[in-house]
């Protein structure tokens, strides 16, 4: 059973592989309208489960588009749907789709609802998102570097706020793809002690960003968020907005990247969301392809 859980979950050369199909994907449809079917159709006949217990937009859209784009067809469902780990235990729930579907994708909260799933479904899973972790953008994003710049192995990316779950994935991947990582944030931020090794710290950002390939952010606050916590993380993390000033310290070919939604002129200002550093849109498209080729890996197409 070939889930994707997790980027070091995943073997190196698998990943590799992922990465040179999404980009083989992409251009097989170049010019193509988004709604035509891929040439091989190696979803055909083929039904997908997509569960949200978070709200989405590019997760849901991008993997409902590209499971339409392969011939396959979606079922799409809501934890409020399913009453997920509430009025059935997830792992009866798993036993049951397993006999509907051929392939899982959950976004959810908890990542032991993740593990769960896979433990006990008969197809695979992949994870969507979870408090924890986002491999799935990281893919997307590693394929966006690649398309612009080469080779992202020994490159330098910096990622500038909040320690969270998108930065637990970019620092499982700065192993599997050896990129150096460095974080600058306000310690009260840092990433979870777990991913202690894999990335360095720099705590003045004008310092961090100096040599950067990339530059990375994200959200300061969650949906889930109360005001109260809002408005002590913008307090926290208005020195790390990445602007025009900071980008100026990076490499002049740098990148930058955020994984979207994003509250602009927080912690990224429009400047540089728009500017000639920025391909958030080419990386926001990025997901389809590279979740493309994950599913393909998966189902073994």
């Amino acid at each position: 059973m070939k889930h994707f859980l997790d980027i070091h979950q995943t073997a190196q050369s698998d990943l590799r592989s992922i990465i040179d199909n999404a980009i083989s994907i992409k251009q097989a449809r170049n010019g193509r309208p988004r709604g035509a079917l891929d040439d091989d159709l190696p979803l055909k006949d083929h039904m997908v489960a997509l569960i949200f217990e978070k709200p989405s937009t590019r997760t849901r859209v991008s993997f409902d588009v590209g499971v339409r784009q392969m011939g396959g067809q979606t079922l799409v469902l809501s934890g409020a749907d399913m009453q997920l780990g509430h009025g059935e235990t997830i792992a009866d729930t798993a036993r049951v789709l397993s006999r509907y579907v051929d392939l899982i994708m959950i976004r959810t909260f908890e990542e032991q609802t993740l593990h769960e799933m896979a433990e006990h479904a008969t197809v695979p899973v992949i994870n969507g998102l979870t408090n924890r972790t986002h491999p799935c953008q990281i893919m997307a994003d590693i394929m966006t570097f690649e398309e612009h710049n080469g080779p992202i192995r020994g490159k330098r990316v910096v990622w500038s706020g909040d320690g969270n779950n998108v930065f637990a994935s970019f620092a499982h991947a700065a192993k599997q793809f050896d990129f150096e990582l460095v974080f600058t944030g306000p310690q009260p931020l840092d990433p979870e002690p777990a991913l202690d090794g894999l990335y360095t710290t720099v705590r003045d950002p004008h310092d961090a960003v100096k040599g950067a390939d990339l530059v990375v952010t994200d959200t300061w606050v969650s949906m889930h968020d109360p005001q109260s916590a809002r408005e002590r993380r913008h307090n926290q993390l208005r020195g790390y907005q990445v602007n025009e000033a900071l980008m100026s310290k990076a490499k002049p070919d740098a990148l930058f990247m955020h994984c979207l939604p994003a509250h602009r002129d927080d912690e990224a200002t429009s400047a540089v969301m728009d500017g000639p550093h920025s391909v958030i849109f080419d990386e926001a498209e990025n997901r389809l392809h590279a979740q493309k080729a994950i599913m393909r890996w998966c189902l073994e197409k």
